[in-house]
């Protein structure tokens, strides 16, 4: 660990310190890493005696629901009246992802602790500790607890594990480095099941998923090169296949999975009218956290995301065309 990056576990340590009362959020859509966050970093806050209250803008993946304080998460409603000296955002790219809890932050002009491992982070924060070569935001959370007294119970483990196996595919994602299986270890000798999580979290899937994957697949459109590979989720899909929002995570993986394709999108028409969701997967030959930068968008070199405020045919062709520049 370099003396920066040490020093920068130091300032997130003393700002969990330094307050009685925190609010804990992590960015909309809150996926495996972002809650997993959550709920590590709560239990290390009640360590040092401190009161916790976490809060998200969107409702919570049901298959999460295993997760340490998962039941007193708050869904971010504008009458609420939450107390808090201070803010920890995790896993959280840009301020605006946190959506209107974000209001709720300004309005009382509180220190924020941005903990996060996406390159595009702006440093929003009071205080920020990103590592970009990070698997994980729970990666650097487990960072910061091996620099203080103590040491995660299973409930923290599981935590730290889920985002972990998350945001690494199952450990099969180029980000699977020495130091995250080093973690992985770590964890198990504390009690956690890799098998029993890994069934939970990888392979199983309900019938709503399946409809909805069987849709998804029937969809996939290719440029001429088979380079790109790209698929569209109408509003309604979800509805039609008794499926969840969480139930798209994993599909653009699928495309990405063929041979010879380079980049895979997902489209994803959103309930709010004029908005297109895109998930941009690539393996490696194109930084495509560069390509979503460009439309408002962010993340990692083969993992990104941005939004569109046109129809799905616009969306695709405007994205399409702006991937496949990048592979020229």
């Amino acid at each position: 660990m370099s003396t920066a990056d040490k020093l920068q576990l130091e300032e997130a340590i003393a700002f969990i310190q330094g307050y009685s009362s925190y609010l804990v959020v992590a960015h909309e859509n809150p996926d495996g890493d972002a809650i997993s966050s959550c709920a590590a970093m709560s239990w290390l806050l009640e360590q040092y005696g401190k009161q916790v209250t976490i809060v998200n803008q969107s409702e919570l993946p049901g298959r999460l629901s295993y997760l340490y304080h998962y039941e007193d998460i708050v869904q971010y409603d504008p009458n609420l009246d939450l107390q808090f000296d201070a803010v920890i955002a995790l896993d959280c790219a840009d301020a605006s992802r946190l959506g209107d809890v974000l209001t709720l932050i300004q309005e009382r002009n509180a220190p924020l602790l941005n903990i996060d491992h996406h390159a595009t982070n702006n440093g929003f924060g009071t205080v920020n500790v990103i590592r970009s070569d990070a698997a994980a935001t729970v990666e650097i959370i487990y960072e910061i607890i091996k620099q203080t007294p103590f040491t995660p119970n299973l409930d923290c483990a599981k935590a730290l594990y889920t985002g972990l196996l998350t945001d690494t595919g199952g450990f099969r994602y180029s980000n699977t480095s020495p130091a995250v299986m080093s973690m992985a270890s770590d964890l198990l000798s504390i009690g956690v099941s890799a098998y029993e999580l890994a069934d939970h979290l990888l392979e199983k899937m309900t019938m709503g998923k399946l409809k909805l994957l069987q849709t998804a697949l029937s969809r996939i459109t290719f440029n001429k090169e088979h380079t790109i590979g790209w698929v569209t989720i109408m509003k309604d899909d979800l509805e039609n296949c008794g499926a969840v929002s969480e139930d798209i995570e994993g599909i653009v993986n699928y495309i990405l999975n063929v041979e010879d394709v380079e980049v895979g999108i997902l489209f994803k028409e959103s309930s709010d009218t004029g908005i297109i969701k895109a998930s941009i997967r690539s393996k490696g030959n194109v930084n495509v956290s560069e390509v979503a930068q460009s439309f408002g968008g962010g993340g990692h070199v083969r993992a990104a995301g941005c939004r569109l405020s046109s129809n799905m045919e616009e969306s695709v062709q405007s994205l399409v065309e702006a991937i496949r520049k990048a592979l020229t």
